[in-house]
């Protein structure tokens, strides 16, 4: 298994990230700026706090809104972010599912669909862990935030190379609602819309909707007609309700899901020559497979979540409960031609045909959470955190070799935190946080196979950090984090009758030091530079 990017022991990178005011000008939730001719202020919640952008000592990018709406606008899954955000990269194997992120190059290449990865996914504070959750569609979106480097603390395991946040717009007192609409080649059509507002006082509301189109557009030589595999069809939905019994108490429930029917990944044979270059007979709109059943996709997936909070005046409890679920298959001819010499004259040494199929996904997380105001100079956050998964994965392989083998994964984790911010001067802040997690994975596997498996591991991961404002629109900070990634249980190979391969966790110790400015009122300019030791 592919349990880390790089077999080397030391990453060092240098990475600068400037983002203008066409870039990243209009934040999702800002402060407007008493000049107007000044950039208003990017709200992001890295420290699980509202805060400024610019005065967070962690590596950070906000896409607001608007910028969000253009990425996706034409039917895009959420691997569009690979390349719109400094150091985020993302890539599928698995069609519109199973997306595989990198952020300043860490990442896994493991395509499995128990695969790990240390980079996590959070939507509407919740995390997604399994690689299908991470593929859930964007749409009536507030903010994406991508935070860079280990972000053990506050939020835990799987967090080594960082953390991509997406937060949904909730419902507000006044009546809102957006839509939009686009239509393209290959037949395309989206609509992405919301629509809410206070129903009855204390009770605000908000629905929202992804609908997603692409007609089958590639042509199978091996069969009769046109068009035969490429397409997708695909619905998504959420409905928020906001509660405020009183004026302690906050509470938001979310339950949302996704029906997708489409086409796998589309794998091709022998289009490059030796040269490297593509050969003269390839065709983007053409595919010779005699496998595969022309590669049929389908995942449903729904969830919910309860994000209650109170106010005890000086301290605030948050209690955040999320449940996940998924089920859904792929099937690819991934040899990507036919087995011997194909129509186009080149060799293909043996069939491949496979079908991956994950059901009954089940993930309960449970956190809680104290955090004291910040009127004071010393400000402090601490917790519990518990995640429980299961689900089983089956693979079918081509002409019933090898047997079809279904795997169970269970996973379970707990954790407690605490972190302290001191305002040492009016310009000067220190941080620090501790955090231990236990991590616990088994793996059970069918009969006359091998012996079912069993990995666990704790760690403390920690983070101290200082944030000093030079001017009102400079600063400079320094981030020493440590990250740990659970360990992994790949079965694999179960199929073939062999032994699961096991992972040891992985843990990451970065350094980091950088800048954040705003000039001239108009241009944000923020850098860092950073090594990492895996």
């Amino acid at each position: 298994m592919s349990h880390k990017l790089s077999s080397t022991k030391v990453l060092a990178s240098l990475m600068v990230a400037a983002s203008a005011a066409a870039l990243m000008a209009a934040p999702a939730v800002a402060q407007q700026a008493a000049d107007t001719s000044r950039l208003d202020v990017v709200i992001i919640t890295a420290t699980q706090r509202e805060e400024d952008l610019q005065k967070v000592a962690v590596s950070a990018v906000a896409m607001p809104e608007d910028q969000v709406s253009a990425v996706f606008s034409s039917g895009e899954d959420v691997v569009a972010l690979a390349a719109r955000v400094p150091a985020l990269y993302a890539e599928s194997s698995n069609g519109r599912v199973a997306p595989r992120f990198y952020i300043r190059g860490l990442g896994n290449t493991d395509f499995d669909l128990a695969a790990s990865q240390p980079v996590s996914i959070i939507m509407d504070d919740v995390v997604q862990e399994n690689v299908v959750l991470k593929s859930f569609p964007i749409f009536d979106v507030d903010r994406i935030e991508v935070y860079r480097g280990p972000q053990g603390t506050l939020f835990g395991r799987n967090t080594t190379a960082g953390i991509v946040r997406f937060t949904s717009k909730k419902p507000t007192e006044e009546f809102d609602y957006n839509a939009q609409a686009s239509y393209g080649s290959y037949g395309t059509k989206t609509f992405d819309g919301g629509i809410g507002g206070e129903i009855v006082p204390g009770v605000q509301v908000r629905g929202s909707m992804l609908y997603q189109h692409r007609d089958d557009w590639i042509d199978n030589t091996l069969l009769a007609g046109d068009d035969n595999l490429g397409g997708f069809d695909e619905l998504a939905g959420r409905f928020q309700v906001a509660l405020k019994p009183t004026d302690a108490l906050d509470i938001l429930l979310n339950v949302h899901g996704r029906d997708l029917d489409g086409t796998a990944a589309v794998f091709r044979a022998n289009v490059l020559g030796p040269d490297g270059k593509l050969n003269n007979n390839y065709d983007r709109d053409r595919v010779t497979y005699n496998q595969g059943g022309n590669n049929p996709q389908s995942y449903n997936a729904w969830g919910g979540s309860a994000n209650i909070g109170y106010d005890f005046g000086d301290i605030t409890l948050t209690s955040i409960t999320g449940y996940e679920s998924a089920n859904g298959y792929s099937r690819g001819d991934i040899d990507g031609g036919v087995a011997g010499v194909d129509p186009n004259g080149y060799f293909i040494p043996f069939e491949s045909d496979t079908q991956d199929s994950i059901d009954k996904l089940g993930q309960v997380t449970q956190e809680f959470r104290f955090a004291s105001d910040t009127a004071g100079p010393l400000q402090w956050q601490t917790g519990a955190y518990y995640f429980d998964s299961a689900f089983t994965v089956t693979t079918v392989g081509p002409s019933g070799f090898p047997p079809p083998a279904t795997l169970k994964h269970e996973n379970t984790s707990w954790a407690v935190f605490g972190q302290l911010s001191y305002d040492l001067t009016d310009a000067l802040t220190i941080t620090g946080g501790l955090r231990y997690t236990d991590d616990e994975k088994k793996l059970t596997v069918p009969a006359n196979t091998t012996n079912d498996r069993k990995i666990s591991d704790d760690h403390v991961s920690w983070d101290l950090s200082a944030m000093y404002d030079i001017t009102q629109d400079f600063s400079v900070f320094a981030r020493v984090a440590d990250g740990f990634r659970g360990p992994s249980i790949q079965g694999r190979d179960v199929a073939f009758f062999n032994p699961p391969s096991l992972a040891q966790s992985e843990t990451v110790m970065s350094y980091e030091a950088g800048f954040k400015s705003t000039l001239f009122d108009s241009l944000r300019l923020n850098a860092a530079v950073f090594t990492y030791e895996v």
